[in-house]
C-alpha cells in the first residue's frame, strides 16, 4: 500500500499547503519542490528504513562496557537521513536549511515513522536544536544547534529522574556555579551538574561525533537548598564530549556516564538509557561534576523546555498514527489475499463452495474500516496542527496569535488521541490476521509493541488530560476553546448543504454542545479535585469530537474534488466518515456523563478497597 496519495490529498486538496508559497518565507518553493522532498524521503525510508525494521527489533542495543553497539543498518539509516537535509528542513537558508514549511517537514517525516519508528530519524535532535535557536545565545546556536542540524552532533532531552518520573517538580539534579561566566567561557555561564536521569532516548551511542544533552536541573539557593516545585528548574546544555568555540572536540570527555540500558517492549532499535551526571567517572579538569552551560535565564528552564516538549508531542502523535497506518496496510493486504470461510446464504453455508477472502466478511470490514478511520484521521489531525505551526510563524499577527492559542488547545489531543486509537488500530490489525498476527512471521505484532510506548512518551495520558481540562481549555479566559468552536461551526455551516453530510453536521453540532456543557459543569463548583477527577474521559470525548470535526471537513473536501463519487478514494473517505459518526462519536455520551456529574467513583475509592 502507498501512503503518498492520501498524503497528497490531505496536503493539497484539504489543507491547501501549496498556498503557503505565497508567503515571503516560502516564496522560493512550489508544489514541485515539496514533491521532490517527498520523493527523496519516501525513497530513503523504503531503502534504508523499512527493510531493517525487524533487524533493529531483534538486535537490541548492547553496551560492551565502553560503547553502545547498534546494527549497521541504524548507522546507514541515520547517515542517509542527515544527508537528506531533513534535520534542518525548516531552518533558514543562511544556516544551511531548506526553509520549508513545517507542514511539509511533518508530512515528509511520516514516511520514516511508518517505515521504522524504531530506527528513529531526527525528532529529538531537531527539537533540541530548534529550542536552542529560540532560547540559546548566538554562540550556543553556532556551536551546538548548527552542528545538530548538520547531523554531526545529535541531541536528547533529559527530564525524568528515577525517583520522580513524570513529576518534574521533584527533580533533584543539582547545578552549582562553576565560577566561569560569559566573560571567561563564551559558550555560556558554566555549572557543574550532579544527578541521575532516566528514560533518555538516544542517550548513548556512536552514531554522531557528539551528543548534546538538554538537562533540567535546579540551582541551589543561598542556603544550599533546592527551590521546591517547578519554579526552581533551570535548563543546561551538557555535551557528552567537551568542545571549543569552533565546535571542535577537545578530546576531553564530560562527566556523563551510562548507568544502564532500558530494555523495552517496543522501540527496541533506539537506545534508551539511564545517565549519571557528575558521578566522577570522567572528571573534567580533575573535578567531578558534569559541565553544563545555562540556557536562557536561571529558573526559566521548564518554560524553555516546553518549546521542545510541545514539538515532540506532535511528532509522537505522528509516529503513533503512522504505526497504526503500517498495521492497517499490512492487515488490509492480508485480508485481500487470505481465503477463509464461506458466505452465509439463506440455506446456510455451502461447504462445497469456494472459500471467501476474509475481506468479504462483514466483521473484517468493520475492523479494517475502524483502522482507516483512526489512522487517516490521525494523519489529518497531525497535518492540521503542523499547518497551525506555519500560521503561527508566518501569518499576519492576529491570525498568528489565533493559531498559537488553537495549537495550545489541540496539542494534548494531537499527542494523546493517535497514541490511544492508533494503538487500537494495531490491535485490530493483529485480530484481522488471527493467530498469524500474534507471531513474528508478520510485522503487526511489532507495530503494536512499538506503538504501546506512545501513550507514555512525552507526557502520559493522564498528564495530557490534566493539561487539557486543567489548563488549556481555561487559558486566556477560554479563548482557545472558542477559537476551536468557531472553526468547528464553520465546517458545520459548509457541510450542512451537502445531503450526504448534513446528518453528520447536525451530530457534530450536538456533540460540541455536549462538550461545552460538560466543560462548564466540570468547573461549576470551582473545586479542581472534582473537576479533574475524570480528566481522561474528558480528553477522550474531546478527542473524538475533534476527530469527528476533522473527518467532516475531510469528507467535504473529498466531495468538492469528486462530486460524482466516481473515485474509490472518495468512497473510502466518505465510508470512514460514516463509520466515525455511527460507531465512534456516540461514545462521547458515556465519557462526558461522568465529567458532567463530577462522578467520584474512582477518585473516592479507598486504597484498602482495591
Amino acid at each position: 500500500m502507498n501512503l503518498r496519495p492520501t498524503l497528497d490529498f490531505l496536503l493539497y486538496q484539504w489543507l491547501d499547503a501549496e498556498s503557503l508559497n505565497q508567503r515571503e518565507r516560502f516564496a522560493d518553493h512550489s508544489r514541485e519542490t515539496f514533491d521532490a522532498v517527498f520523493d527523496a524521503c519516501e525513497r530513503i525510508a523504503r531503502e534504508k528504513y523499512a527493510p531493517f525494521n525487524r533487524t533493529v527489533d531483534t538486535q537490541e542495543p548492547q553496551f560492551d562496557g565502553e560503547k553502545v553497539i547498534l546494527p549497521q543498518a541504524t548507522y546507514d539509516a541515520q547517515k542517509a537521513y542527515a544527508a537528506s537535509g531533513m534535520l534542518s528542513a525548516a531552518q533558514d537558508y543562511e544556516i544551511g536549511g531548506m526553509q520549508l514549511p513545517y507542514t511539509v517537514e511533518a508530512a515528509a517525516n511520516a514516511f520514516f515513522a511508518m517505515a521504522s519508528v524504531s530506527i528513529g530519524s531526527g525528532m529529538l535532535t531537531t527539537g533540541n536544536a530548534n529550542l536552542l535557536m529560540v532560547h540559546g545565545t548566538p554562540m550556543q546556536k553556532d556551536v551546538f544547534a548548527k552542528n545538530e542540524f548538520s547531523g554531526r552532533f545529535s541531541g536528547t532531552m533529559c527530564l525524568s529522574e528515577p525517583q520522580a518520573g513524570s513529576s518534574l517538580s521533584d527533580v533533584m539534579t543539582r547545578a552549582v556555579p562553576d565560577g566561569v561566566d560569559f566573560e571567561t567561557d563564551p559558550l555560556g555561564s558554566r555549572f557543574r551538574l550532579k544527578g541521575n536521569k532516566m528514560w533518555i532516548s538516544a542517550g548513548e551511542h556512536e552514531l554522531t561525533d557528539n551528543i548534546i544533552h538538554l538537562v533540567l536541573a535546579k540551582i541551589p539557593g543561598p542556603d544550599g537548598k533546592l527551590i521546591p516545585g517547578t519554579k526552581g528548574i533551570s535548563l543546561f546544555i551538557v555535551p557528552k564530549k567537551m568542545v571549543d568555540i569552533a565546535g571542535e572536540l577537545t578530546g576531553v570527555r564530560n562527566d556523563v556516564a551510562l548507568a544502564g540500558l532500558n530494555h523495552k517492549l517496543g522501540w527496541r532499535g533506539t537506545t534508551n538509557t539511564l545517565l549519571n551526571f557528575g558521578e566522577g567517572k570522567y572528571p573534567v579538569n580533575g573535578q567531578a561534576g558534569a559541565v553544563g552551560y545555562l540556557v536562557g535565564k536561571p529558573h526559566q528552564g521548564l518554560r524553555c523546555m516546553f518549546h521542545m516538549m510541545n514539538e515532540a508531542r506532535i511528532a509522537i502523535g505522528m509516529a503513533a498514527g503512522m504505526l497504526g497506518m503500517a498495521g492497517y496496510y499490512a492487515s488490509l493486504d492480508y485480508a485481500k489475499n487470505r481465503p477463509q470461510g464461506r458466505p452465509v446464504t439463506g440455506a446456510g453455508k455451502d461447504a462445497s463452495a469456494p472459500q471467501s477472502r476474509i475481506i468479504e466478511h462483514p466483521d473484517v470490514k468493520r475492523m479494517l474500516l475502524a483502522q482507516k478511520a483512526y489512522c487517516e484521521g490521525a494523519l489529518a489531525l497531525e497535518l492540521y496542527c503542523a499547518r497551525l505551526v506555519d500560521e503561527q510563524h508566518t501569518a499576519a499577527p492576529e491570525a498568528a496569535d489565533d493559531a498559537r492559542l488553537l495549537l495550545e488547545v489541540l496539542t494534548p489531543i494531537a499527542k494523546s488521541w493517535p497514541s490511544e486509537w492508533c494503538l487500537e488500530a494495531n490491535s485490530l490489525a493483529i485480530q484481522v490476521l488471527g493467530g498469524y498476527g500474534y507471531t513474528r512471521d508478520f510485522p503487526v505484532e511489532q507495530y503494536w509493541r512499538d506503538n504501546r510506548l506512545n501513550m507514555i512518551h512525552e507526557g502520559t495520558h493522564g498528564i495530557q488530560a490534566l493539561d487539557l481540562l486543567g489548563r488549556k481549555v481555561l487559558m486566556e479566559g477560554g479563548r482557545g476553546f472558542e477559537l476551536l468552536a468557531a472553526r468547528v461551526n464553520l465546517t458545520i455551516q459548509r457541510a450542512t448543504p451537502e445531503s450526504e453530510l448534513a446528518e453528520h453536521a447536525l451530530a457534530l453540532e450536538t456533540a460540541f454542545k455536549q462538550l461545552r456543557t460538560a466543560t462548564q459543569a466540570a468547573w461549576s463548583t470551582g473545586k479542581p479535585g472534582e473537576a479533574l477527577a475524570n480528566a481522561v474521559p474528558y480528553m477522550q470525548a474531546f478527542g473524538h469530537t475533534v476527530l469527528a470535526w476533522i473527518w467532516l471537513d475531510v469528507a467535504r473536501a473529498a466531495l468538492a474534488v469528486d462530486t460524482t463519487k466516481s473515485m474509490a478514494c472518495t468512497v473510502g473517505r466518505l465510508g470512514a466518515t460514516r463509520y466515525f459518526y455511527n460507531y465512534e462519536l456516540p461514545k462521547i455520551g458515556a465519557w462526558l456523563g461522568v465529567v458532567q456529574t463530577r462522578d467520584l467513583t474512582c477518585a473516592g475509592m479507598p486504597e484498602e478497597a482495591f
